[in-house]
């Protein structure tokens, strides 16, 4: 629309990964350098970033410089199950089996002879897995052993991972601390500074064929550009699309303060309705310095990324005895025994592969929306309801939280799902799709569910971490206030600091609804506390198992 306007020939800030819009920064080039020495030199190479920071960008350029010897097998959707990652690593190697024996066994078996005889004809093989923070560490471990083929002098497969940070936290663990012994090679993506930013801006200006000369970012406009996507290109891509429509349509050939803000309520909506001290929770290495207003633009843009990004796959469930329920699901369980027959046909599914979908449905459960929301996590800051991305190894951790919740799946189709749950009832959960109610059988969910869930709840502004004895400012007046609501008491236990009295309450309350009695407010006892005032929607009710003998005086 306004690209004759401006005297470029197509769309510069596209959030499609075009090769020719290509943008290296330092950054870029050193994370390259890092990849091509591990690459080289074998076994592990890792690169992660946050969603959007362009290491699909720098993956492109790796590929373009390995060596015309190198074969490579790339899984840009990692399996559910170690299994099926071997089968896709030998499908895009082109080593051939019996589709009706996959076993581990004999999938390793192919594949470690294709990798002598590639050796022997003097040939690289390379794996590059995207999106590697979905993996299990079940499937993590099958890679490492897969590395352990080697000849005197170097591996006979390198394996390169990419994903966000949470790939970092993966590998952490200590089940895959010989795995994170072997990398080689690791670098982290960071955002781009002002001066990239401003450099990023215009290489796709010229790339688009803007005539020399022209510039409709000037500098201070750049820099708020920089402040409201936190550095992230595929956000400042985003924005500066949407001032260049504004600019157009006013027909004024530069970007100035009033479009800037314009394009930035278009896309993240009225600051002055933004609900920024409920996002402090969603931290990121990406907030830094500056005044009070930077500070929350930056926040907002980061619930906008990281509340879109792909989910983070965990380790496998615990699951509870098994149950009937409706769901039949379209997979056998992750990693179980090739010859253990697989489930019918979904009938019905109970998921959708969209978040957001299942989110809305969830904001519609909670009376927040009436229809479908762009970004439903957004309009649910803005109704006074924080998004809190969880994570449990069992049913019973997740009644813990009791909340309804967006649970996060991994289909045998290897792509992220979601159920949004609103009840629970022993062995069985009603699922909410498309406004009707459906049973699920927890028993056969839990073979899909990789332990994230997404909740809704009121959280309290001045809320950072679990606060007890010694704590002090808002959060305490607050918490303290609620027990005085909850008790029907006239003054609360603490003003300002939180005190032994306040932290006797909160053993209480924590012992009547089966939490642990350590006096600490933190996200559970808060959750529970604002069903005991009935602020919440509970999935399943809780009776206390005691009530207080007495009210504390302060």
């Amino acid at each position: 629309m306004y690209h004759s306007y401006f005297g470029i020939e197509e769309q510069a800030f596209s959030i499609a990964v075009n090769p020719r819009y290509m943008y290296m920064s330092a950054q870029h080039r050193e994370a390259l350098a890092h990849l091509l020495y591990g690459v080289n030199s074998g076994g592990f190479v890792m690169l992660t970033g946050e969603v959007g920071t362009g290491k699909t960008t720098t993956i492109r350029c790796l590929l373009e410089q390995l060596p015309a010897n190198a074969d490579v097998a790339m899984i840009m959707n990692p399996a559910a199950s170690a299994r099926d990652l071997m089968c896709s690593i030998c499908d895009e190697f082109g080593v051939s089996y019996d589709v009706d024996e996959t076993s581990i066994k004999i999938l390793t078996d192919k594949l470690y002879a294709f990798l002598l005889q590639n050796h022997s004809d003097g040939r690289n093989s390379i794996v590059l897995i995207d999106e590697a923070q979905l993996l299990r560490i079940s499937t993590l471990e099958q890679i490492r052993l897969l590395t352990n083929l080697e000849s005197n002098t170097q591996k006979m497969l390198q394996i390169i991972l990419v994903g966000q940070p949470e790939l970092n936290e993966l590998l952490a663990k200590p089940a895959l601390r010989q795995l994170s012994q072997r990398i080689t090679a690791r670098y982290h993506l960071r955002p781009l500074t002002v001066n990239e930013t401003r450099a990023y801006i215009r290489h796709r200006l010229t790339v688009a064929g803007m005539p020399p000369g022209r510039d409709p970012f000037p500098m201070n406009v750049v820099k708020k550009v920089h402040a409201i996507s936190g550095g992230i290109p595929r956000l400042i891509n985003i924005m500066c699309d949407r001032m260049l429509l504004g600019a157009y349509t006013q027909e004024s050939t530069q970007v100035d303060g009033a479009i800037c803000k314009q394009a930035t309520e278009e896309v993240l909506g009225d600051p002055r309705e933004r609900a920024f001290k409920r996002t402090q929770m969603i931290s990121s290495p990406l907030i830094y310095g500056g005044s009070a207003v930077l500070v929350s633009l930056i926040a907002s843009t980061l619930i906008w990324l990281l509340l879109n990004r792909e989910p983070v796959a965990q380790p496998a469930v615990v699951l509870p005895p098994a149950a009937t329920g409706t769901i039949i699901t379209d997979q056998a369980p992750a990693d179980a025994d090739e010859n253990t027959p697989a489930d019918e046909p979904p009938a019905p599914d109970v998921w959708v592969r969209n978040k957001d979908t299942a989110l809305t449905a969830l904001l519609q459960h909670l009376g927040v929306a009436d229809d479908t929301a762009v970004y439903p996590c957004w309009l649910a800051i803005k109704k006074g309801f924080n998004c809190e991305i969880l994570e449990a190894s069992t049913w019973q951790d997740f009644l813990i939280t009791n909340r309804p919740a967006v649970l996060t799946l991994n289909t045998s189709s290897r792509h992220a799902a979601y159920v949004t749950l609103i009840d629970m009832q022993g062995d069985t959960a009603t699922a909410l799709i498309d406004g009707q109610r459906i049973e699920v059988g927890l028993d056969k969910l839990g073979t899909l569910w990789t332990g994230e869930y997404t909740i809704l709840w009121r959280k309290p502004a001045s809320f950072e971490k679990a606060i007890g004895v010694g704590s002090s400012g808002p959060i305490v007046d607050w918490l303290a206030e609620q027990f005085a609501a909850l008790d029907q008491q006239a003054a609360p236990l603490a003003q300002g600091t939180f005190n032994n009295a306040l932290q006797q309450r909160v053993k209480l309350f924590q012992q009547s609804y089966r939490l642990e009695p350590d006096g600490l407010a933190g996200l559970q006892t808060l959750l529970r506390l604002g069903e005991a005032l009935g602020d919440e929607q509970s999935l399943t009710k809780i009776i206390p198992q005691v009530a207080p003998d007495a009210i504390l005086e302060p």
